[in-house]
């Protein structure tokens, strides 16, 4: 039974020391999913509150501890490649039904004892994010590059117009206040006071491009705001680390050297990157392993400097063949997902600072619609987020061998 009195103790936040994550005084490590949708899974009204019970004791049974889950949508009608329905409807108008679902899954994820890693914002349209905010602004229509309309520079100079942009980052400051203090409607705590939380993350996976002084000025004061409202949980950037070297406008170091971001984010896309494909073959995977161990030891390195721990939130690969079919088997995801996971369990052996991951991600029992081709208004939500061609990189509930994987390292790494 949950109490809207009850009292929590600053022993029961997960803090960092050392390079260490530490509940009291044990330390914590994790093995995690990417869970993103759950919010919407949990709303009462467009949800499916069932399949969010048996989806997270599906997670609980493999030893998933950690769910990296959004807390934050916004989405006018007219938003393409984006979630809906959407937390945020217009500029402070929220869905209540979206809100009760996140509050549907913070509560059920207490009751398992697992962690959220709660995202504030997004880079990238499927969860609207900074391009949403910027159309709100009067900035004009976002440039899509999904269907080859406009390219991807032009997207990307579009949003990273947001560092610049005061009104756009008070939209998501207002919304930050919001979460921050939310109310839980089931259980009665504030969100600042749940320990059910582990970290504010400032956005899915924030690029500078060609204004990386401005992305960083922006992430030290959206961090520094957050930690005024909130003392007693972790914040983190959502960055993937030196992806695409200086293009991309983001540095390790740089970016989190920071008294307010308490450890860092990391992301290996080998597949995305034109590292592999699951149509390669073995050759190319073993030199894919091999850029996979130099990106780890230069992210480490950076972790090692700063003294914070670092963990791995987001890698895949596709099922085989690059199939978008869930019939489709998974050799090289298992293959892939065993190589990081030793590596994980013996930085944890070996006090290394990586001290956790969450797999790109659980899409549990849902299935694409239209295999391959982008979401739509009304289809199931699954792990690949709606601006991704859907079936690519997310495990199903009876994708037995990649969760037999998964299960392997319940022991090593808790």
């Amino acid at each position: 039974m949950f109490l809207a009195c009850q009292k929590h103790h600053e022993n029961d936040f997960i803090r960092v020391k050392d390079a260490s994550f530490y509940l009291g005084d044990q330390p914590y490590v994790f093995m995690g999913a990417n869970y993103w949708q759950g919010m919407n899974i949990g709303a009462p009204q467009s949800g499916d509150q069932k399949r969010l019970i048996r989806e997270l004791d599906q997670l609980q049974e493999i030893g998933v501890t950690n769910l990296r889950v959004i807390a934050a949508s916004e989405a006018d009608s007219s938003m393409k490649f984006a979630i809906h329905p959407a937390l945020q409807t217009a500029p402070g108008i929220y869905n209540d039904d979206l809100w009760q679902g996140l509050d549907f899954l913070l509560t059920e994820m207490s009751k398992r004892n697992m962690k959220a890693v709660m995202v504030l914002g997004n880079f990238w349209t499927w969860s609207g994010g900074f391009p949403q905010y910027l159309k709100w602004c009067n900035q004009g229509e976002v440039p899509y590059p999904q269907k080859g309309e406009n390219t991807w520079e032009q997207f990307t100079d579009y949003t990273t117009q947001f560092y610049f942009n005061a009104e756009a980052q008070d939209m998501m400051n207002n919304h930050i206040r919001n979460v921050i203090h939310r109310k839980n409607s089931i259980s009665g705590t504030i969100y600042k006071n749940d320990p059910t939380i582990m970290a504010w993350q400032l956005a899915n996976e924030p690029r500078g491009y060609k204004e990386p002084h401005a992305y960083r000025e922006w992430t030290q004061r959206t961090s520094a705001f957050i930690k005024q409202l909130d003392k007693n949980h972790l914040v983190c950037l959502g960055t993937e680390g030196n992806t695409s070297g200086k293009t991309a406008g983001i540095n390790v170091l740089l970016d989190n050297d920071n008294p307010n971001i308490d450890y860092i984010t990391m992301h290996i896309w080998a597949q995305n990157w034109g590292w592999f494909k699951p149509s390669d073959g073995e050759r190319r995977f073993n030199e894919t392993l091999k850029k996979v161990d130099q990106y780890w030891s230069d992210h480490v390195e950076a972790a090692h400097r700063l003294n914070k721990p670092i963990v791995l939130e987001e890698f895949g690969i596709a099922r085989d063949s690059s199939s978008y079919s869930p019939s489709a088997t998974t050799v090289w995801r298992n293959k892939y997902f065993d190589y990081l996971f030793n590596k994980i369990a013996s930085s944890i052996e070996n006090n290394e600072p990586v001290k956790g991951f969450n797999f790109w991600s659980y899409s549990g029992e849902a299935r694409p619609p239209r295999p391959g081709q982008f979401w739509q208004k009304g289809d199931v939500l699954l792990g690949d987020p709606p601006h991704e061609r859907q079936g690519w990189y997310g495990v199903y509930n009876t994708d037995t061998t990649t969760l037999n994987v998964i299960k392997a390292y319940r022991n090593r790494i808790k």
